[in-house]
């Protein structure tokens, strides 16, 4: 029995193709990132109403705490606290659905593992500071609240 042998070409060099595959892969991180930070942003801007909402809200009760003898940093760590926790549970839930969402994000980027501990920490860390950059603005009003006037409208 004799061997046949098939010889296959390509219309064009493999190699040059990968500049354009890798461009494409490119053009999807750099748009998933564009998109990240835009919710980044936009879980901010909901995040500072929230707290602003509540702080305002809270005034006849702030001005008490501070008629009592609350310190004003106390206050301001009253409403830092309370959005730093409403973060961490936003954080549990995102930890919660980040294996599943990593397996689709992983099998669309390449060198992105469905648990990579150190992007999910990165992740984490940066929610907290973007919770506590929205809560400051609402913070320093609620420190700044004077007791008198807060106790007027009561």
């Amino acid at each position: 029995m004799g061997h046949m042998t098939i010889e296959v070409r390509t219309a064009s060099e493999p190699v040059a193709m990968t500049n354009a595959i890798r461009e494409g892969e490119r053009m999807f991180a750099w748009l998933a990132s564009l998109f990240g930070l835009l919710t980044l942003l936009l879980a901010s801007v909901g995040l500072y109403g929230v707290i602003e909402y509540s702080t305002m809200r809270r005034t006849a009760e702030i001005g008490v705490r501070m008629a009592l003898g609350a310190h004003r940093r106390d206050v301001m760590a009253m409403v830092l606290r309370e959005a730093l926790r409403l973060t961490a549970i936003g954080v549990v839930i995102g930890l919660a659905l980040a294996p599943a969402v990593g397996r689709v994000v992983s099998s669309m980027l390449y060198g992105v593992s469905a648990a990579d501990p150190l992007t999910i920490l990165g992740a984490s860390v940066l929610m907290f500071v973007a919770a506590a950059l929205a809560a400051f603005l609402p913070a320093r009003r609620a420190m700044r609240v004077d007791p008198i006037v807060a106790l007027r409208y009561e």
